[in-house]
């Protein structure tokens, strides 16, 4: 095995999936539904951001995990970057993020991301990585790094951070909230029942955990967010009680969106979820007193992530976006991307 072979994620151990799933899956190429169609990526802003990080040697998840709405984020002043390498030591049955043993750690890294960002003039930025298991903080270091670097380099830039879960281990946490990002976010990604064949390797309470204490150690000064996938098998009732949970843990700002097959050795996708039902869905997270909800079909985590921090307070207070995060994107060329 090689350090960055991807291992397949659609039998994790083993297992049969469509024992969870059910047997009535969707095949991996059909055409999908009108919904999924996106403008192609190809901006002037879009090619000049993607030399920048070419030529910085930086890994975006734009990039890695094929995300849909590459083209639009990068062109409004937004984007993703993923630090620690581009190998993960976990091996989630829906990401696109190779799986093996990383080699990756460059000291030097957060001073590139921060000078990038700084070059790019971003006004949000999210920083990410793979899951660092095999670190003695689990990464949370580089989190710090470019928390600090970005305020000194880039001041008026937000900085929003979505981490791993530490393996549940409160020392990284508490020394990445210490650098009071202005977002605080980790995603539960699937409905408990789901762990055992999407996320192998994590678990749900423990995730919890880890946004109930985000939130005590941020408290009104640190944002808390989560997202979630739909399309593998879970119902209306399981998302919203899902939700339910998150709320008490204390999480403000919720995204949903439409889980896309990446290729044939990641879970199938077992239904598409219809833009009325993410309507519903946004509903429902309000009702629950969650601040700020964007759910949609393209909808992922990172997406319009300026909005989630400006459509809610860490103190609490909520005020809507003045546009609705359900709105289709307007025709054009298809996508496959996760």
């Amino acid at each position: 095995m090689t350090p960055t072979a991807t291992r397949s994620r659609s039998r994790p151990g083993g297992s049969d999936v469509l024992d969870v799933l059910g047997s009535d899956v969707r095949p991996l190429r059909e055409r999908k539904p009108p919904w999924f169609k996106v403008p192609a990526p190809g901006g002037t802003r879009y090619r000049e951001l993607g030399e920048l990080i070419r030529a910085e040697n930086l890994h975006t998840v734009c990039q890695e995990a094929a995300c849909p709405n590459v083209g639009e984020c990068w062109e409004r002043g937004t984007a993703t970057f993923m630090i620690l390498g581009d190998t993960c030591t976990r091996r989630c049955g829906f990401c696109n993020v190779k799986t093996g043993t990383p080699t990756w750690h460059d000291p030097l890294e957060p001073a590139r991301v921060a000078r990038s960002i700084a070059r790019m003039g971003l006004r949000h930025a999210v920083i990410t990585s793979v899951d660092r298991d095999d670190l003695p903080d689990k990464g949370a270091g580089a989190f710090v790094g470019v928390i600090r670097q970005v305020r000194a380099q880039a001041p008026a830039c937000k900085v929003e951070v979505l981490t791993p879960d530490f393996q549940g281990q409160e020392m990284p946490l508490a020394k990445v909230i210490a650098e009071r990002p202005d977002v605080f976010n980790h995603n539960v990604e699937v409905v408990p029942r789901l762990y055992p064949v999407a996320r192998r390797g994590s678990e749900f309470t423990r995730s919890c955990r880890v946004l109930a204490l985000a939130k005590e150690m941020g408290g009104d000064q640190v944002l808390t967010k989560s997202g979630l996938m739909v399309g593998l098998g879970e119902t209306h009732d399981e998302l919203v009680e899902t939700f339910s949970t998150l709320r008490d843990h204390g999480v403000q700002v919720l995204t949903v969106g439409q889980y896309l097959r990446p290729s044939e050795r990641h879970l199938p996708v077992v239904r598409y979820w219809h833009p009325d039902e993410f309507k519903a869905l946004q509903d429902a997270a309000y009702a629950l007193g969650f601040e700020h909800v964007a759910a949609g079909p393209l909808v992922r985590s990172s997406y319009h992530a300026d909005e989630h921090a400006a459509g809610a307070t860490a103190d609490g207070v909520r005020e809507r976006a003045a546009s609705s995060p359900t709105a289709l994107p307007t025709p054009a060329a298809d996508t496959a991307a996760a």
